[in-house]
């Protein structure tokens, strides 16, 4: 399989994963735009997290809760209590003179335990206690009789069939009225509970308690409501109205839609459906009073006056507690209380009504960001590129949470985005499964060309190995010690050695060095060893620069890439230590003996190298190695192998090695071990710059000789 055909289903594949990403990606801003029920579930707990991390600071308190609470139930008794008892609370409360009173506490059937009803339930037989009980004035007319004098308002239920009561509501006025109530998108109930006409006819205004839930928090109150037709505002709202003494509340309208409410001085911004959403600060001991303490006179007038007051019940079982998004269960007049608290303070949230559209195009920018560059780019920084991209609305929505109370969603774009993000992933992997099969095959049929070329090599290998000379070879001779190592950088290299003895007591030694690496370099070297040892063994008795000079002419003459070759020839007299020599532009042997300071460098007979100037006249010289001496011949593998890093071998730490091994003592064995231990671990990791031969001789002198 060619190249190209291999590459051409990879790309067809490739090109299939932008249309697929951006199918999804579209069905995915198309979820978050028009919100399905499961992104609502997501969104709610969004922002209920909003508030649990966050809860409304509270910085006044306007609103003042008279509980009956368990310590009133204990000292006053059970529930409920005489209403004659709740007038008193009423008057205590309007003596204080607060901006107005709820009492948000239902009371459709006449008072049991008023004297005429307990007259007509009881057959007493006394006539004269019979006339002072009828003579009594009902607990009925003495609660109606306190809430016609103070600024109250009486709680309504919605229930869900017609009501048998007329229903009395303060006027809603609609600044564009194009319809009736039934027009608007209200939370609308069939009928409504209320109070007995004896008490709902005195009262100065009409509240709606009821609240519905979203799967069981409250996290949406409405302002105002429509029952049977008629527009019913909430208890908070009414409050305020009879707080400011404003004869109505107007809606603002947009078709269908409310747009806001105002009361008094008040205006504020609601949802489509007149809803509002309240942002709830914890439980405040400092919101309540208990109803006990109030009419024993233990709460002071100030504490009440110019206070919004809510009658609840807050006792155990008296009412049923509600959730919240913050995590805490509160009483439904601690939640009326915080709805006004929301209105006072302005800390309403509020979610735009292009919040949505906002979410929608963030996620179409960041998903199209994330196409563009997963398929480009590695796991690593695109996961990073995913992680950013999530952050960047997490962020945007807690900022416009604390700083502006507005409610963003983050949570669905974010798993849009990691979903998006998986998808993407997988079809990358199976277009990179796709590609790497196709690359295996060729790389298979690669591997089966080169397979023929790497036995070839492997066979060049072994011949070049082959005709390289043993050291055991000279084991048998004690006056000398010698071993060596020649590292191919690739599969065969330019580096040669060689030696071999002329006669008993002569040793021949060469080390050579060819310009370059690898195949051509090895065939080079073969020959120009070849070449040096006809040279040598035609004339074994000739001097060894005028040996040099023969093998110049030789393996110039065979040179037609003009390749060249440094090399060191020596001849060493085995019982006498004179060691004859000739250097070829090679880097000069190393001599180590324990009488030195530190190890000394054969520096006469130098030349240029083998093939750089043709019928040049080598000059050999001469030097005495003394007994026990060592000889260390090596190619600039040594000294030019490098770290990982590109940080050269060099002199000064060979130098320092070779000191080292001399300080010790060490044999011709000890220092090759050694300084081929310290290149591999100088250059693990790395690989080879250069071929590396290293050449280490003992004159040990004839037997019986002192070292």
């Amino acid at each position: 399989m060619s190249a190209a055909g291999s590459q051409e289903p990879a790309s067809a594949w490739s090109g299939r994963i932008r249309p697929v990403g951006a199918a999804l990606l579209l069905a995915l801003v198309l979820l978050v735009a028009f919100r399905g029920p499961w992104v609502e579930r997501l969104q709610a707990a969004w922002f209920d997290a909003h508030q649990t991390l966050w809860p409304r600071p509270v910085a006044t308190l306007p609103v003042t809760v008279v509980a009956i609470d368990q310590k009133s139930l204990l000292e006053i008794g059970q529930w409920p209590w005489p209403r004659n008892v709740l007038a008193r609370l009423v008057r205590v409360i309007h003596r204080a003179e607060p901006a107005a009173i709820g009492i948000n506490i239902l009371m459709p059937e006449p008072d049991a335990l008023s004297p005429e009803r307990l007259l007509a339930q009881a057959q007493v037989e006394d006539h004269m206690l019979a006339q002072a009980l009828r003579a009594l004035p009902t607990h009925d007319s003495q609660l109606a009789k306190a809430v016609a004098a103070a600024p109250t308002v009486l709680a309504v239920a919605g229930i869900s069939e017609p009501g048998d009561r007329p229903l009395r509501a303060a006027p809603v006025m609609r600044q564009q009225p194009d319809g009736g109530a039934d027009a608007l998108r209200l939370p609308e109930y069939a009928g409504a509970l209320t109070s007995i006409d004896e008490l709902d006819s005195r009262a100065h205004g009409w509240g709606l308690v009821s609240i519905e839930t979203t799967r069981g928090v409250i996290r949406r109150m409405p302002t105002v409501a429509s029952i049977q037709g008629t527009l019913l505002p909430s208890m908070a709202l009414e409050m305020l109205r009879v707080a400011q003494r404003a004869p109505a509340l107007k809606l603002a309208v947009a078709e269908r839609e409310v747009t806001g409410v105002s009361v008094g001085r008040l205006s504020l911004p609601t949802e489509p459906d007149g809803a509002v959403r309240v942002y709830f600060s914890p439980h405040l001991t400092q919101r309540f009073v208990s109803a006990v303490d109030v009419l024993d006179g233990h709460v002071r007038e100030s504490e009440l006056r110019g206070q919004l007051v809510l009658i609840g019940l807050t006792g155990v079982a008296l009412q049923e507690y509600q959730n919240t998004p913050i995590g805490q269960r509160m009483s439904g007049s601690e939640i009326q209380a915080q709805l006004m608290e929301n209105l006072l303070d302005g800390t309403l949230l509020r979610r735009p009504s292009w919040a949505p559209l906002f979410e929608a195009g963030m996620l179409l920018a960041l998903g199209g960001l994330l196409l563009w560059a997963v398929p480009r780019w590695r796991t690593y920084p695109a996961a990073l590129l995913l992680l950013g991209c999530v952050a960047v609305p997490v962020l945007l929505g807690f900022g416009a949470f604390v700083w502006q109370q507005l409610l963003f969603d983050a949570l669905t774009p974010g798993l849009s985005l990691l979903l998006f993000f998986g998808v993407l992933l997988l079809l990358t992997l199976a277009e990179s499964t796709q590609r790497e099969r196709r690359l295996q095959q060729l790389v298979q049929t690669q591997r089966e060309d080169g397979a023929r070329l790497s036995g070839e090599l492997q066979a060049a290998q072994q011949v070049q190995t082959a005709t390289l000379p043993r050291p055991e070879t000279l084991q048998g001779d004690p006056r000398v010690e010698l071993h060596t190592t020649l590292q191919p950088a690739r599969e065969v290299g330019g580096d040669l050695y060689d030696f071999f003895m002329l006669d008993e007591r002569r040793l021949f030694l060469l080390i050579g060095d060819v310009a370059g690496k690898g195949l051509s370099a090895s065939i080079f070297m073969a020959v120009s060893k070849a070449l040096y040892k006809s040279a040598m063994l035609r004339t074994p008795q000739a001097d060894i620069g005028a040996i040099m000079a023969v093998a110049n002419d030789e393996v110039s003459r065979d040179n037609p890439g003009s390749l060249f070759v440094t090399c060191f020839a020596a001849i060493l007299d085995l019982d006498s230590g004179e060691l004859h020599y000739c250097n070829a532009g090679h880097d000069n042997p190393y001599r180590l003996h324990s009488d030195y300071d530190a190890p000394r460098r054969i520096d006469q007979g130098d030349g240029p190298p083998l093939c750089a100037m043709p019928d040049f006249d080598y000059r050999g010289a001469t030097t005495q190695l003394r007994h026990g001496e060592l000889l260390c011949l090596l190619t600039d593998g040594v000294t030019e192998a490098q770290t990982p890093a590109g940080e050269l071998y060099g002199s000064q730490r060979l130098q320092h090695l070779l000191q080292e091994q001399q300080r010790r003592g060490a044999g011709a064995r000890q220092v090759l071990e050694a300084l081929c231990a310290d290149v591999g671990a100088f250059a693990a990791g790395a690989e080879p710059a250069d071929d590396l031969t290293i050449l280490v001789l003992r004159w040990n002198g004839p037997p019986g000789a002192a070292a």
